[in-house]
């Protein structure tokens, strides 16, 4: 059995360095994020058809002790 120490853990390796981004990426990539987002559009939030809701109302009022 040896008991030598073990070497210490290596350093991280530094991130990359950042490279520049122009003014035209820069533009490009906010007009592919809206065209993204505006093509999405309000399909998410409309709950019902052209129709309307087509089911009946509970129009019931509840009674006494919600008999």
């Amino acid at each position: 059995m040896c008991n030598a120490p073990s070497p210490p853990p290596a350093p991280a390796a530094p991130p990359p360095a950042a490279k520049p981004v122009s003014a035209e990426t820069k533009e490009a990539r906010r007009q592919e994020q809206s065209a993204a987002k505006n093509a999405k559009g309000r399909k998410s939030t409309i709950l019902t058809g052209s129709q309307g809701v087509q089911d009946q109302a509970a129009t019931t009022k509840k009674t006494l002790l919600g008999q």
